[in-house]
């Protein structure tokens, strides 16, 4: 049977388990367990594969970052800090405020790479889209599209990161290239997704209040994440040398957010007034960190992260390749396809790089190949984003979906025109950096 079946049966399979109720996370740990029994690999070495996919820093550095970022996006959208962002992007966008804010609200959340994410901006979409109601495919499309904008380029996204380091490529070439896919995505957001609905989004009421200096409080927390993911990963390196760059952004990410996370607890105590600020109250907000709900995207993110390892030891993957070149599928379709399959399969950024990129990298070095480094990226990785997009196990999209209650067909039916315009942008500009030698 070929690799590339074995892998979508398995794939069908974690579908067919969530449909009955179980977690996401056991489906992934138990679909990861049986594509490594499926590929051949002995008993023995299936469990050491998977006692190890346990012992990765990569696992336990994105579960701390993951945690913070979830607790930093409780507070933006904490009611009065969420209204006071609403407002302000309802003000500068004058008579289409409520269509600015539509598309503006989910890409601020979007600045946060965290899990389940767009679970944190469906209320500003729902308050926002308020004037239309029903039409809740349509909220959910605008939503869970917005919220991902950013996820080309934006230094903070671990699929990012991965992918810098495995194609080895230094920042500012990776964004230069990558960059142009968010104005992409945005227009193509508008143009389908918005602009049918702009007469009825125009703003008819009084605009509340803005308090400019609030605003930019609740940016500076982004702000100390963004500078601390560029300043501190040479501090990271010189404190531990012989961890991979990879864990250098992971530990100058945390460090960005424990002093983003301290400036919040800094509001909230200023909030309650300092002599109500008591140890037991420290306690409880401590705690909350570690509620049901983010122990839950944790545990799902470590599922996607042991599915991963598996599947590397697996060899499914590098196998699929082999058979695409052996039918005589040129490495150009190999390059887009292999990253498709990965999103598709996992619904995760960090996975799909995770797990194709290196074989991507590989076919790049190829003699002969005619592939060059950005050229190969840019094709890469919009058609991983895009698989990612359309997977119906995108931890975005099923929390999503069930917050407004709607289904997979009817958003379907409106993200397939964005993406179709993404995969376009993606080919012209492999095209182009192809014939410029890039």
């Amino acid at each position: 049977m070929p690799a590339a079946l074995k892998i979508l049966l398995i794939f069908g399979a974690i579908l067919m388990l969530t449909r009955v109720r179980v977690p996401l996370w056991l489906a992934m740990l138990l679909g990861a367990i049986g594509l490594d029994f499926w590929a051949g690999v002995a008993p023995a070495s299936v469990a050491r594969d998977f006692g190890q996919a346990w012992l990765q820093a990569d696992l336990w550095l994105m579960a701390a970052v993951l945690t913070l970022i979830v607790e930093l996006g409780r507070f933006l959208t904490e009611h009065d800090n969420a209204a006071e962002l609403v407002a302000a992007v309802k003000r500068w966008g004058g008579k289409h405020g409520r269509a600015a804010s539509l598309m503006a609200l989910p890409a601020l959340v979007g600045l946060i790479p965290m899990p389940a994410g767009a679970l944190f901006s469906a209320p500003f979409v729902a308050q926002a889209g308020s004037i239309l109601p029903g039409r809740s495919d349509w909220k959910t499309a605008v939503n869970y599209w917005f919220r991902h904008v950013w996820e080309c380029w934006w230094p903070l996204y671990p699929g990012v990161i991965v992918g810098m380091t495995v194609l080895n490529l230094d920042p500012p070439r990776f964004i230069a290239a990558q960059f142009p896919f968010t104005p992409v995505s945005i227009a193509a957001g508008y143009f389908f997704l918005i602009r049918p609905h702009v007469r009825s989004l125009k703003a008819d009421e009084a605009l509340a209040p803005v308090n400019p200096r609030r605003t930019a409080f609740l940016m500076t927390p982004l702000a100390l994440v963004v500078v601390a993911v560029f300043a501190l990963p040479p501090l990271a390196q010189a404190a531990w040398p012989a961890a991979q760059a990879q864990h250098h952004k992971l530990i100058a990410m945390l460090g960005g957010l424990a002093a983003a996370l301290a400036l919040v607890a800094f509001d909230r105590a200023r909030k309650m007034g300092w002599r109500n600020v008591t140890a037991s109250g420290a306690l409880r907000g401590i705690a909350g960190v570690f509620d049901r709900k983010t122990m839950t995207v944790a545990a799902t993110l470590a599922g996607v992260i042991v599915f991963k390892r598996l599947m590397e030891s697996s060899g499914l993957l590098p196998l699929a390749g082999r058979e695409l070149e052996e039918a005589g599928i040129p490495a150009v379709t190999a390059v887009a396809a292999l990253p498709f399959l990965a999103g598709l399969v996992t619904g995760i950024a960090l996975a799909f790089t995770g797990t194709s990129f290196p074989l991507v990298a590989g076919l790049m070095a190829v003699p002969g190949s005619g592939l060059t480094p950005l050229a190969t990226l840019v094709l890469a990785y919009s058609f991983g984003y895009i698989g990612m997009m359309l997977s119906p196990v995108h931890l975005c999209f099923v929390v999503t979906r069930d917050y407004f209650e709607s289904d997979y067909v009817s958003v379907y039916r409106h993200i397939l025109p964005c993406a179709a315009v993404v995969l376009a942008f993606g080919i012209i500009a492999h095209v182009a950096l192809r014939a410029a030698g890039l």
